[in-house]
């Protein structure tokens, strides 16, 4: 089989993987077809792709992981071909199957490798036999939770209990002493049969101070095998990767550093030897800080990886052509000698969500867009982002990558950071700020990495707050849209006829001194402002909350971007709004990487907030339970009119696969106004706790009084 086989291929993904895959594709000439749920209709991947296939409705389940639907997508289309991404059928051996019994290639390793590799007992057991370093521990198939206690000494402690159709890290628990297996393991097997419809567990010694490093591998069907380098991945939340980059600052400031890399190279190719792989896969490697030299198998992962772009900007290596390649049959060109790492690069994961609430998800209508302010050669934004997009919780929050090279690691990360001071998306809140934060931190610039250093530094990072600037900001903008001055931004549109007379415009024209114009801003933290404006021959006075008088004045520039001057200082920022909502307008501003979302309220809806504030307040003992993100109710774990104590958990939302479990802030009676399976909005009220009032000493030595039909009205009351 030759390249020229393959005229159609189809990407079973979404995203930005699904838009970085086709934009490879178009530059080999080969027509794509993408596939879309409803939620996903006008997506970018669906229009950048030459066909697309509608595949179901907006859950996963019932589209992206349908196997029936993909395969019958190819039929429609006349796709030879499949390219999984990575996540949803990526890694599925039925897949797979499927695919091969249907004449259709599959753009991955064979059946074999996935099954293997995707049994993390069977995995290792293989890859022990070609020789590749394993991590200390007990990996057989079927084991009691008696027999793995048996085991755990022999292993030693603090230990790993595992489940063995995991990943990502999902379901791992550490264990620091036996008395703590029993329990430990009950609530292991009960996640890892929940998560992955299979209880199976192993145990594995605890690496302290872990170092993830892994390995891209890339090998044909003839028998060819290499390596492209390392990656760092050791920045990570929830054993999720934040920060990626290549090569490995911890290999790079080894005196032997090219005889390290050269050992975990060839351990990966091994790896990949073991179940006859071929085409890109990535070798994940464990590796103790205090022991470099040394480093043990974790697992592989039979697809493209998310952090694949830092090893194309080092080596210059399309991976994906390469995939498509192998697939069709052509040998690799590519030898070892050929591989030669150019520079550093890394790589930051854009994600809807807030760091600043634990990273709740975040969804919302994407209002102003700019992902890259320059055209530099040094830097990569892979994304499925365009203006007016919706962002929900269906899927995964990963919105897009920011990858940038330099000649060194200092120079790659002073680029990335500047490329993510650039980054404007405003509509949802993204972790843009945090991950600047993060790649300046002194111990992340120093190289002092492992796997535990983000969770160990959030507590210390400071976020910027919105300030005077902002307010003033919004206060401006808003005034220009009432007026509807578009003038005043660039924009050539008219004003509306009629509307040059004073007494037609409301901005506070008066006989004698000016009156100040006044806007109601509601806060990110839910607190109000008022900023006072007042008209000068040349631009504003502003002053918020009566506070200090500062000299104004909006300068446009470019299409969702103005310049705030502030007593002189000149402030450039992003914008965007929405369509309004009754008695509020919400405004997005961004500057640096850093956004806010702000409500600009009239007359009603103010008081009805600084009420309900003050109801709040003088019922704290009757509090309401509010959803803190938007999703679905996924588990009610009381029923209504249930006594609930003081940190009882609720119920649970899910979102973007994060699970949020809701408990009662008091003790008191519960009443639910939601159930399982109700979609819900940020903030919406889904329970409210009703607080017995306390009885005084008098009435607490009377006996209750006996409930008749006259009192009964009141009682239930």
């Amino acid at each position: 089989m030759t390249i020229n086989s393959f005229d159609t291929v189809l990407v079973a993904n979404r995203g930005e993987i699904a838009c970085r895959v086709i934009r490879t594709l178009k530059a080999m000439g080969i027509r794509s077809v993408a596939v879309y749920s409803d939620a996903d209709a006008g997506a970018r991947h669906v229009r950048e792709a030459d066909a697309a296939v509608r595949i179901g409705t907006a859950a996963a389940a019932d589209s992206y992981l349908r196997i029936d639907a993909i395969i019958e997508a190819c039929l429609q289309s006349g796709a030879q071909a499949v390219h999984p991404g990575y996540g949803f059928l990526a890694e599925n051996v039925e897949f797979a199957k499927a695919l091969d019994a249907g004449g259709i290639a599959f753009i991955g390793p064979g059946i074999d490798a996935i099954e293997i590799m995707g049994d993390k007992i069977r995995s290792k057991n293989n890859v022990m036999s070609y020789g590749v370093p394993c991590v200390p521990g007990i990996a057989e198939p079927g084991l009691s939770d008696e027999e793995l206690m048996d085991a755990a000494p022999g292993v030693g402690f603090p230990l790993l209990i595992k489940p063995s159709a995991g990943g990502g890290g999902k379901g791992m628990h550490t264990v620091e002493r036996l008395e703590d297996m029993a329990a430990t393991l009950l609530t292991a097997r009960r996640v890892a049969a929940s998560a992955f419809g299979d209880d199976t567990l192993f145990l594995e010694r605890l690496i302290q101070t872990p170092r993830h490093i892994e390995v891209q591998v890339l090998a044909d069907n003839h028998g060819n095998v290499i390596h492209l380098g390392e990656r760092e991945c050791s920045l990570q939340r929830r054993h999720q990767k934040v920060i990626e980059e290549a090569p490995s600052p911890l290999l790079e400031s080894l005196a032997n550093g090219a005889e390290v890399r050269a050992r975990i190279g060839e351990a990966a190719c091994q790896a990949a030897r073991s179940v006859n792989y071929s085409g890109a896969g990535t070798v994940e490697f464990l590796v103790a800080d205090e022991d470099p030299e040394h480093f043990f198998f974790m697992e592989m992962n039979t697809r493209l990886q998310v952090e694949h772009p830092v090893t194309e900007m080092v080596t210059g290596v399309d991976l994906v052509e390469w995939q498509v390649r192998v697939a069709a049959g052509e040998v690799l060109t590519v030898a070892q000698s050929d591989v030669v790492l150019d520079g550093h690069a890394v790589e930051a994961r854009v994600y809807a969500e807030v760091p600043e609430r634990g990273f709740l998800p975040s969804i919302g209508e994407i209002v102003t867009l700019r992902e890259r302010a320059s055209n530099d050669p040094h830097v990569r934004v892979d994304s499925a982002m365009l203006p007016g997009l919706t962002v929900t919780g269906d899927y995964d929050p990963m919105l897009a990558k920011v990858i940038a090279w330099g000649p060194d690691r200092k120079a790659a990360l002073d680029t990335l950071d500047h490329a993510l001071g650039d980054y404007a998306l405003l509509g949802v809140h993204t972790n843009v700020e945090y991950l600047r934060l993060l790649i300046n931190d002194d111990d992340v610039r120093a190289g002092r990495l492992d796997t535990g250093l983000i969770e160990r530094k959030l507590d210390g990072l400071e976020f910027r707050q919105a300030s005077d600037v902002e307010l003033i900001a919004a206060a401006l903008l808003n005034r220009t849209e009432l007026l509807n001055r578009t003038e005043l931004l660039g924009h050539s549109e008219p004003a509306p006829a009629g509307t040059a007379a004073p007494w037609n415009t409301a901005d506070g024209w008066r006989v004698g001194a000016p009156a100040p114009w006044k806007a109601t801003i509601g806060r990110p933290d839910g607190g109000l402002a008022t900023v006072g404006l007042t008209v000068k021959r040349q631009g504003f006075t502003a002053r918020v909350d009566d506070g200090v008088e500062h000299s104004a004045a909006l300068r446009p520039g470019s299409a969702g971007h103005a310049v705030l001057v502030l007593d002189g200082a000149e402030h450039p920022f992003a914008y965007g709004s929405p369509s309004p909502v009754a008695g509020t307008r919400e405004l997005w501003l961004g500057s640096d990487g850093w956004s806010c979302r702000l409500e600009i309220l009239d007359r009603e809806t103010r008081i009805q907030r600084i009420l309900a504030a003050i109801q709040r307040e003088e019922s704290a003992a009757d509090p309401e339970v509010r959803s803190p993100m938007p999703g679905t109710v996924v588990s009610v774990s009381v029923h209504d009119g249930d006594q609930v104590e003081a940190g009882q958990v609720l119920l649970s939302v899910e979102a973007m696969k994060m699970e949020h479990q809701l408990v009662a802030s008091v003790s008191g009676t519960v009443h639910l106004s939601s159930k399982t399976g109700d979609l819900v909005k940020a903030d919406q009220v889904l329970a409210t706790i009703h607080v017995l009032a306390e009885p005084t000493s008098e009435a607490a030595s009377e006996p209750a009084p006996e409930l008749t039909a006259e009192n009964q009205k009141d009682e239930e009351v």
